[in-house]
């Protein structure tokens, strides 16, 4: 398997030659407050993941840091403890072959807005949604 992505501009684009999670639903404040919206990311195992161009990191806690372009802006990467690197749905190109999961951190929820499209809904983290990989 091999996906492609990247930013809006272009100046980041990235590789994964290896197995994504299904796309899981963040509603934390964090992820509002960077896109804008709630996000929706994938994962990979950091080694699969080849990443062309300068990504700028922001230590957004003690335990993760966010990874976007320096030029356009786009949110890309989220880097946490652990295995894997979270990569941001929208900048994957064409069919990623994974669909929408679940939620989480559904109490931090924008109050503008429902969830109502039937799947699971946390109101913190679930390793059980989040650590899946197909």
């Amino acid at each position: 398997m091999s996906v492609r992505g990247g930013c809006l501009c272009g100046a980041v684009r990235y590789a994964i030659t290896g197995p994504l999670r299904p796309i899981v639903a963040c509603h934390c404040t964090q992820c509002r407050k960077t896109s804008g919206h709630h996000v929706a990311a994938t994962s990979a195992p950091r080694e699969t993941v080849e990443i062309d161009g300068a990504v700028t990191w922001y230590a957004s806690s003690q335990a993760a840091r966010r990874g976007f372009c320096g030029i356009c802006g786009s949110n890309l990467f989220w880097d946490g403890p652990g295995t894997h690197i979270s990569i941001f749905a929208g900048t994957l190109d064409g069919d990623p072959g994974v669909q929408l999961a679940g939620h989480i951190f559904c109490q931090d929820k924008g109050a503008y807005y429902d969830i109502s499209d039937g799947l699971p809904q946390r109101s913190q983290d679930d390793p059980t949604l989040t650590t899946q990989v197909t």
